[in-house]
C-alpha cells in the first residue's frame, strides 16, 4: 500500500473574515431596510443576503434595531456634514454659500437614494433617545439652511425661511420615494434649479383663499367611513405593524374585532381601501381640471389646488400612503401602483406642455417632488399656521411650473 505524498494533497483553503465586514453588514442591511422598511426585514434575511450565518451577524450587531439605528444616525450625520461650509466660504457671496450647501445636500441624497426615504418614513421607529439625537441633527441642518436663506433674502420673515429650508430637504429626498430614472448628470441640476425656484419664489401674496377649490365630500357608509378614519389615525400614530384589529374596533366603538370583519377581510384590506380612496380623489380630479382649463398651466394649477387642500384635509392618510404602502397585499400594490403611475403620467404631461424644455422624466421627478413636499410640510408644521395650504400651493407651482402662477 502506497502512502499519499503530502505534496499531492490539495492545499487547504483558509477563509479569512473581510476587514470591512461590519461596514458590509451595515450597507447590506441599509439596502434591505430601504427596500422593505424596518418591519419588513429580519436578521435571518440580512444574513442570507450577505451569505453568512446569523451567529456571524450577531457578532457585529446585537439586533436588527442596532442596524436600523446605525443607518438612520448615519443619514442624519451626513445631513449635518452637508451644510458645513469650508473656511474660504467667508469670502463668498451669500448666494454662493447657499449654492454650495444645496449642491452638497443634493449629492448626499442622490448618493443615498436607496435609503434616504428611511429618514422620513421610518424614523418614528427609533427609540426615544435615538430619535432625539436624529432629530437634533436634522434640525441643526435645517436651521443652517434657514440662516443661509436669510442672508440671500433678508426680506423674508422667519416662518417663510424655515418653510423653504424644510422644503429644500423634502424635495431633494423625494427621489427616494420612486424609481423614475434620470442620469445623475441631469438629475442634480434639475433638483438644484427646483430648490432655487422655491427659495426665490414670491410667496408673500397668496391668492384669495376663497378662490382655492376644495375637494368635494365623497359619500361613504357611516361605518366604512368611521373604520377607515380611525384605522388611518392609528396607523399614522403608531405604525401599521403596531396596530391590531382589536385596536381599530375599540377606536371605532365596535364591540369586538370580529365586527370589523363584516366590512373588511383583513387589516391589509382596510389599508388598501384607504389608499384607493386617496388615489381615486386625485385621479378623479384630472379630467375635469383639463376640460375646464384654457392652458396646461391653468389645469395644473387647479390640480395642485385640489391636491393640497385634499391632502391637508386628510393629513394622516396622505402620510400613511407613503409610509405604509409595503404593507398592502401584493395584488393591491400592483393595482395601486398602476393608478399612481397613471396619475403621475397625466400630471407630468401637463408639466411638459407648460414647460417644453423639460423631458417627461424631468417632469415625473418634479411631480413626485410636489407630492412628497405636501406630506413633509403637513407633517412638520401641522395646523400651527406657519405653513397654510395657500403657501404650499404656491411652492408646488414653483416646483412644477418653475414659478408661482400669477395672482
Amino acid at each position: 500500500m502506497t502512502e499519499t505524498s503530502p505534496a499531492a494533497a490539495p492545499p487547504r483553503q483558509v477563509r479569512r473574515r473581510p476587514k470591512n465586514r461590519r461596514a458590509q453588514i451595515a450597507a447590506e442591511s441599509a439596502a434591505a431596510f430601504g427596500a422593505h422598511g424596518y418591519h419588513g426585514v429580519s436578521m435571518d434575511e440580512i444574513a442570507r443576503r450577505l451569505g453568512i450565518s446569523s451567529t456571524a451577524l450577531y457578532r457585529h450587531f446585537p439586533s436588527k434595531y442596532a442596524l436600523f439605528r446605525e443607518e438612520l444616525l448615519r443619514l442624519s450625520g451626513l445631513a449635518l456634514s452637508a451644510v458645513e461650509l469650508p473656511e474660504d466660504a467667508a469670502d463668498w457671496s451669500p448666494r454662493e454659500r447657499l449654492d454650495h450647501v444645496l449642491d452638497a445636500i443634493i449629492v448626499l441624497t442622490i448618493t443615498n437614494r436607496p435609503t434616504v426615504a428611511l429618514a422620513r418614513w421610518e424614523r418614528r421607529y427609533l427609540e426615544p433617545d435615538d430619535f432625539v439625537a436624529f432629530t437634533e441633527q436634522f434640525t441643526t441642518a435645517i436651521a443652517t439652511v434657514r440662516a443661509l436663506i436669510r442672508e440671500v433674502h433678508p426680506e423674508l420673515d422667519g416662518y417663510d425661511r424655515v418653510v423653504r429650508a424644510v422644503s429644500v430637504f423634502a424635495v431633494a429626498s423625494s427621489i427616494g420615494d420612486h424609481h423614475t430614472t434620470l442620469s445623475v448628470k441631469a438629475l442634480a441640476p434639475l433638483l438644484k434649479t427646483t430648490v432655487w425656484a422655491m427659495i426665490d419664489a414670491d410667496l408673500s401674496r397668496p391668492r384669495d383663499e376663497a378662490s382655492i377649490r376644495r375637494a368635494g365630500e365623497r359619500p361613504h357608509p357611516f361605518k366604512h367611513e368611521l373604520l377607515l378614519r380611525k384605522a388611518v389615525e392609528l396607523f399614522h400614530e403608531h405604525g401599521y405593524p403596531n396596530v391590531s384589529m382589536e385596536d381599530i374596533a375599540i377606536a371605532a366603538d365596535l364591540s369586538a374585532a370580529s365586527a370589523v370583519y363584516r366590512y373588511y377581510r383583513s387589516k391589509s384590506d382596510l389599508l388598501a381601501a384607504a389608499f384607493r380612496r386617496a388615489a381615486d380623489r386625485v385621479s378623479g380630479a384630472i379630467a375635469p381640471a383639463i376640460s375646464t382649463a384654457d392652458t396646461p398651466a391653468e389645469a395644473l394649477g387647479t390640480l395642485i389646488d385640489l391636491y393640497v387642500t385634499g391632502s391637508f384635509d386628510e393629513r394622516a392618510l396622505t402620510f400613511v400612503y407613503y409610509a405604509e404602502f409595503t404593507h398592502v397585499d401584493q395584488a393591491d400594490q400592483v393595482t395601486l401602483r398602476h393608478l399612481q403611475q397613471l396619475i403621475v403620467t397625466e400630471w407630468a404631461r401637463l408639466v411638459t406642455e407648460a414647460r417644453p424644455d423639460l423631458s417627461i422624466s424631468d417632469a415625473r421627478i418634479l411631480v413626485h417632488a410636489s407630492f412628497s413636499l405636501v406630506v413633509d410640510l403637513g407633517r412638520t408644521f401641522g395646523d400651527d399656521g406657519i405653513c397654510p395650504p395657500e403657501r404650499v400651493i404656491r411652492l408646488l407651482h414653483a416646483i412644477a411650473l418653475g414659478r408661482p402662477l400669477p395672482h
